[in-house]
């Protein structure tokens, strides 16, 4: 006995279908809003002379970890930049600033509210599993037909992508907050909102922290991910050298990306540090 096959595929697309013919001015304004700050953020960042916006990032390392990363941030621009990828690596930390604003704009709420809602908690966990499990390339399939081929979709993939983490880790940070402190809370009388924001987000921001430190890692390499549908910066350049089968300039790309990442790795990590240790 044979059992028909169920069409999800079908619906889903024809959801999708639904969705863009229905709200399709909705995702226009959308997409020209987000590529006016991309051009704004890319050209505001392309303006500055190479050796100014190193020496600005050098002096933000120094402050933030010392002098070691200072250092070894200007040697891995320098590096970037004599291997002519300067304006590429710009452009994809250009796509990784604007993601990462957004996913946590979006992530900060919804985390505190699973953190005191059980019922939101439990109701959003299965979500978040299901989100973190999908394969990164199935993301990129409903932001075509919604904003198109270039930066917007990739913008727009890497925020549902990147976005589980700092859900997560917010709720973690809140729910792990002691006890015994919010019955001394409830004790001085506070409200509800005073003991979020006297107590319960101060406690958990070194826990929040890590986790906008693992949305900058997963929107980086979704960044990379998304040159597959016309998303610029340095996962263009990996993806052109595919084509082309160039492995050398695939491999300049790729540490270049590297070198990317373990900068704002580190930058995030030395802010939850500095946090934890005040």
């Amino acid at each position: 006995m044979e059992f028909p096959r169920i069409p999800l595929g079908q619906w889903i697309e024809g959801g999708l279908n639904w969705l863009t013919s229905e709200y399709s001015m909705v995702t226009r304004g959308i997409s020209r809003f987000t590529q006016t700050g991309i051009n704004g953020l890319n050209e505001g960042l392309m303006w500055l002379p190479e050796w100014a916006l190193m020496a600005v990032i050098a002096m933000l390392c120094w402050r933030m970890a010392g002098m070691r990363l200072a250092i070894g941030a200007v040697a891995g621009l320098a590096l970037i930049w004599n291997l002519g990828l300067w304006n590429p690596m710009i452009e994809s930390l250009t796509l990784v600033v604007i993601a990462t604003l957004v996913a946590v704009v979006i992530a900060l709420p919804v985390g505190i509210a699973a953190a005191l809602s059980e019922r939101l908690y439990r109701t959003i966990m299965p979500v978040l599993d299901f989100m973190q499990t999908m394969p990164a390339f199935v993301y990129l399939i409903p932001a075509i037909p919604f904003f198109g081929i270039g930066s917007v979709s990739a913008i727009f993939a890497t925020v549902i992508f990147s976005m589980p983490p700092a859900i997560r880790f917010t709720t973690l940070g809140i729910r792990q907050v002691p006890k015994e402190l919010i019955e001394a809370a409830d004790a001085f009388g506070s409200t509800r909102r005073q003991k979020l924001l006297k107590v319960q987000l101060p406690l958990s921001l070194p826990t929040i922290m890590a986790g906008i430190n693992q949305t900058i890692m997963l929107a980086l390499s979704m960044v990379v991910i998304a040159a597959m549908i016309g998303a610029d910066g340095l996962g263009n350049e990996v993806w052109r050298a595919i084509q082309r089968l160039r492995p050398g300039d695939g491999f300049e790309a790729g540490i270049a990306v590297v070198i990317l990442a373990m900068l704002l790795d580190r930058l995030t990590q030395s802010f939850r540090k500095e946090r934890k240790q005040s």
